[in-house]
């Protein structure tokens, strides 16, 4: 099983940011890629951002240009930093990690609003 510490989630204003950090741990963790989906009340879960390990970065159309992804060196924390935040960004946002051999593992969610 893999332990996911996940942070930043919240509330926040139009315009805005928030950084969310996610850190995944297990003994036998071998992580090709690390990222966020996001879930909205109605709707099918997205990509948001993900990072490969061999740097290979992938966003969504509508958060290019407002929102970053980033890792530590280690390979196994990501951050991700969301500017000019936008109502329709609301959602649950899921961390995830890709093992080499093992495929996708998923955090618990964290909830980011957007909301004057």
């Amino acid at each position: 099983q893999v332990r996911f510490v996940e942070s930043g989630g919240g509330l926040v204003q139009p315009g805005g940011s928030l950084r969310l950090s996610c850190t995944a741990s297990a003994s036998f963790l071998s992580i090709y890629a690390i990222g966020w989906y996001r879930q909205a009340p109605g709707k099918q879960r997205e990509l948001v951002a993900r990072l490969t390990i061999d740097r290979r970065l992938d966003y969504a159309d509508d958060v290019k240009g407002r929102f970053t992804i980033s890792r530590d060196k280690v390979g196994n924390t990501a951050y991700l930093q969301m500017n000019s935040l936008k109502p329709e960004d609301t959602a649950v946002y899921l961390c995830t990690v890709k093992d080499r051999v093992r495929g996708d593992f998923w955090g618990q969610g964290t909830q980011v609003t957007v909301s004057s």
